[in-house]
Order: C-alpha cells, then structure tokens, then sequence
C-alpha cells in the first residue's frame, strides 16, 4: 500500500507539472509575449542574434537597420512573425517578397505590412545576393508558421493528448513495477548475502556482521533503483513536453537547463576547488579517524575488550570527548580554507560568536568541567543510589552538564554538576558492586538503664534479622553509641545488599523493634522519655500487658527515724 501511494504521488506530481507548463504555454500563445524568449547573446552564439518561433531558431540577425541594434531588430522580426502566425485569418499565400524600387533591397511583406528587410550587409555575411536570402528566409518563415498552426490543431493536440496519457500509463505501470519487484527481490539478495559473506570479528569484537553488509548492500540497490525511476520520469517528462507547442522549449532544453545550472555550480566551485580539496581530505581522515576508534570503545563498554586500569564506564564519555575534541581540531584547521574566509563579513560574524560564546559560557564550562571530573573519579554511575545535601535518590540520567536524580517520592531533581564539585556525593551502592561488602544500616533506639544490655542488645538483633532484606551474613550487631542523662543509645547495624529499598527496609525495622521490644517488656524512650512511674499507666500498647494489670497507685513511704 505504501509503494502505490508512492507512485501515485509521484504520478500526480509529473501530471500537474505537466498541465501548468501547457496551460502557462497556451496562454502565452494566446496573448504573445516578446520577451517570452531570452535573447541569445553574441558571446554565446557566436554569430549573431536569432529569431525563433515555437522555440526553434528560423534565422539570424548579424547586423541593424536604420537605428535598430541587432538585437532589437531581431525581436520585432519574432514579434511579428508570431503575431502572423497566431492570426489564422492570414493566409500564408500574401506571404511574398518585395523589392524596394528605390534602392533594390528585398523584403518580405504580408499584404503591406513589412515583416523583414534583407540589407546589403545580410547578404555579404551569408555570401549571397540580396533576393537569395530573402527567398531563403521567406521559406523558413512560412514552413514555420505552417508548423506553429499545424501543432495548435485539435486533432493534432488530441494526438498529443493520448500520447501523453500512454506515457503516463506507462510511467506509472513502471515504478510499480519496479518498486513491486524490488520489494521481493532485494529482501531475498540481502538474506543471500548475509548467508555467503562472512563477518569481520577481532577476537570477541564484531567489526561488520553479515546483517551489516546485507543492510549497506541493500541501501547500494535501492539508490540504484532511485537512480532508475528518475531516469525514467527525466525521460517521460522530455517526450511528454515535447509534445505541445507550448512546453516544446522546456523539453528541448529540459537536460540543457540542468547542465547549465550543474555548469555554474561547478565553475564557482571550481574558483575554491583547491581548498574543497584540502577540506574534503580533512572531513574524510576526521571520518574515518571516528569511525576506526567508535568500535573499540564501544567494545570496552560492552566488555567484549578489556584494558587494565580503564574502566568500561569510561569507554562511552572518552569516545564523546575525543570525538569533541578530533572535530574541533579538524574545524580548526579547515577553517581558512573555506571560501570567503577573509571577508571582513566573515570575520565580523567569527568575532561575535567568539565573544558570545565567552560570555555565555562560563556557567556551562564550569558544568562540563565538573561532568568530566565525576567521570573519571568514579563518583557514581547510573542506577546507582546517591545522597547529595539533602536529596537522596536513584541516579537516572548522567551528562556532561548536569545530573538527574530520582528520589523515592519519584521526584526529579536535576543538580548542575558544578554544584557536585563543592559538596559531598555519598554513594550507598558502590561498596556492594565493586568491593562485595553490603551497605550497613543503622538505626538509633534509646532505652532506660533499668534494663540490661545484653538483653537489649538480642532485642535489637532478633527485631534486624525478622526484617525483609536484612542479610543474616554478616550477622547485625548492635553498638551502645551513648549514654545520655536519662537513656541509652543503642545503634542497630544491620547488613543489606538492597540500597534500592533502604526507606522501606528502615520503616519495617522500625516496626520490629516496636513489635519485639513491646513482647519482651521493654518500653521504648526515643528520642527521651521523662515519667512518674508511681500513679501512670504503662507506655506498652494494652496487647502486650498481663490481663490483670492495674495502672499502679501513687504511694508514700514512711521513714521513722528514732532520736
């Protein structure tokens, strides 16, 4: 369905160019327009100006008359002959040749208005006498007016008409033809060279699959294609203009009309062709260059290569880098042969830009400087979980300017990497994938001095280890980090190799030292926790006391003291 809706396009658009050319053309026809033909000038000619009807050439006007220029008197011999041609009501039979009794000059009248004079000079140019070139030139003006009004005829223009319509069919059959064989050759010819051609491997590093090969020989067959579906609209559309008087000028001169413009475009490149040289030389050792290094650090980063001491996260901002850096030198050094490098025009725009790029990029220099340096310091790597100042999240996106980081409240915080260089990065995923030792974590509970440590402290493990994510190896361990005016701080450390879920895995410790403290007795004082014992309910949810506990009473004690 696509490939018809191609050619149907392609179809419709040769259709309208045609029917605009024809119908501009008859209206020209209809209403004569001297200047509808450029002038031929002397120095492409090389003989003189010609008088044409119909786009064909009748004759050549060498010499004025009275005052005249050559020019201008071979204009008003076209203008008339056309004016003559397109009035019907003329017979070409008043068409006759006249001598002027006073000086003998011919000339060629209809009726009696003047056409041409053929002057003394004329014949001299064309080596004959006066009434021999007007006979010549009365023969070429009737057969080409006989010509202009035969091709006007209905008859003949329904002639014309159906040939273009075959063309068209014809046209339109062949591109999809082309296009339907195409599509059921090519694929089958790739599949054949995929299976015939083997790949270029170096060691576990694949240079050019055979997918590769058949991918690029298959874009060589359908520009080749391209190549054949334009020369067949070029031809279809020079037959079909060819056809109808009004666009004959177009298609006699269709291939002229390109070459003309290829011409001026290859002379003015021909002026700078010594410096294009010495640029395409650069642009195509900086291609290349690119393109010999791009395969190894991409092998680096899927590890098929392996360099002690580089790192495959390195692989991919290195490329980028040397690749900034081999264009700027290759712009550097190309830069004075491009053409109009010297202008004052082009110096004025190279000084703008200059300080342009100088004052606004001082915030960005400073960005990509800081990118570079959290590159090869190592300081964190996509994915992995960071905590800069306040904002603790997933790293998601890594640039040269800045670095985005998602938090748990999925939350997208973009921090501009010369912010990073000033504060400190910590990364809770970097001692788990590169030295295998889990991330520690730690919590703070504090508890009164009435209870006993050791007690506490099988609490605390006991509460770590029923928690999802905690690993039982290496076992937690708990660390009495204070002793306050009223409690104890004891730190619970536990293990996990799941930074990813560090919110959730502290809330659910949480919850087991509320749920094993409260089964053992113990109330919990965190942060601090001042109470009269004597006269206050417990603190423990009413689940965890006996079923006969009563809210004590506020007692006093009597001391006697004797004398």
């Amino acid at each position: 369905m696509k490939r018809f809706r191609d050619v149907l396009v392609c179809f419709c658009l040769a259709f309208l160019l045609i029917l605009g050319l024809s119908v501009t053309g008859n209206a020209r026809g209809q209403t004569p327009n001297p200047g509808s033909v450029q002038p031929a000038t002397l120095e492409t000619l090389g003989e003189g100006f010609p008088v044409t009807l119909d786009g064909r050439v009748l004759f050549l006007v060498r010499h004025g008359i009275g005052s005249f220029t050559p020019e201008e008197r071979a204009r008003a011999i076209e203008n008339r002959i056309e004016k003559i041609a397109g009035d019907e009501s003329l017979s070409l039979e008043n068409l006759r040749i006249r001598v002027d009794p006073e000086d003998n000059s011919p000339s060629i009248v209809l009726g009696d208005k003047v056409i041409l004079s053929v002057t003394p000079q004329d014949a001299k140019l064309y080596r004959g006498s006066q009434t021999e070139l007007a006979k010549l030139a009365l023969g070429e003006v009737k057969t080409a007016i006989e010509r202009y009004r035969s091709d006007r005829q209905p008859d003949n223009l329904l002639r014309d008409v159906i040939y273009t319509a075959i063309a068209t069919v014809f046209l339109f059959f062949s591109i999809a033809a082309i296009s339907f064989l195409s599509g059921r050759i090519f694929p089958a010819l790739r599949r054949l060279i995929i299976a015939l051609v083997p790949g270029w491997r170096i060691q576990n590093f694949e240079i050019f699959s055979p997918e590769r090969i058949g991918n690029i020989f298959l874009r060589v067959l359908k520009f080749l294609r391209l190549l054949v579906i334009l020369t067949l609209v070029y031809f279809y559309l020079t037959f079909v203009l060819r056809l109808f008087p009004w666009t004959r000028q177009f298609g006699d001169k269709f291939l002229t009309y390109f070459l003309d413009t290829v011409d001026l475009v290859a002379k003015q490149i021909a002026i700078y062709l010594p410096n294009l040289f010495v640029v395409v030389i650069i642009a195509t050792i900086t291609y290349y260059l690119l393109r010999t290094i791009r395969p190894f650090f991409m092998a680096i980063e899927r590890r098929n290569l392996q360099i002690q001491g580089f790192y495959p996260d390195w692989a991919r901002p290195t490329y980028n880098i040397l690749k900034f850096l081999i264009v700027a030198l290759a712009v550097v050094i190309a830069f004075p042969y491009l053409p109009g490098f010297n202008s004052p025009a082009f110096q004025g725009v190279s000084v703008f830009l200059g300080i342009l790029f100088s004052l606004g990029s001082t915030s960005a220099i400073a960005n990509i400087v800081g990118g570079v340096i959290l590159i090869y310091t190592r300081a964190f790597q996509l994915r992995d979980i960071i905590s800069i100042g306040d904002v603790t999240g997933d790293v998601i996106e890594k640039t040269l300017l800045v670095t985005r980081i998602r938090t748990p409240a999925n939350r997208v915080v973009t921090i501009p990497n010369s912010a990073l260089l000033n504060t400190n990065v910590v990364n809770f995923s970097v001692s788990q994938r590169e030295f295998d030792r889990p991330l520690i974590l730690q919590t703070t509970v504090t508890l009164g001095y009435d209870l006993p440590w050791r007690k506490v402290h099988a609490v605390l493990i006991d509460a770590a280890l029923a928690t999802e994510h905690i690993l039982p190896d290496p076992a937690p361990f708990v660390l009495q980090s204070s002793l306050n005016d009223f409690a104890v701080a004891y730190q619970v450390n536990a293990y996990t190799d799941r930074p990813n879920l560090m919110p959730l895995i502290h809330s659910e410790l949480h919850q087991n030292i509320q749920d094993k403290c409260n089964e053992t007795g113990i109330e919990i004082m965190s942060p601090n926790y001042l109470a009269l014992r004597d006269g206050n309910h417990s603190t423990m949810p009413e689940n965890y006391l006996p079923s006969d506990y009563q809210t004590p009473t506020f007692g006093i004690n009597q001391v006697s003291r004797n004398g």
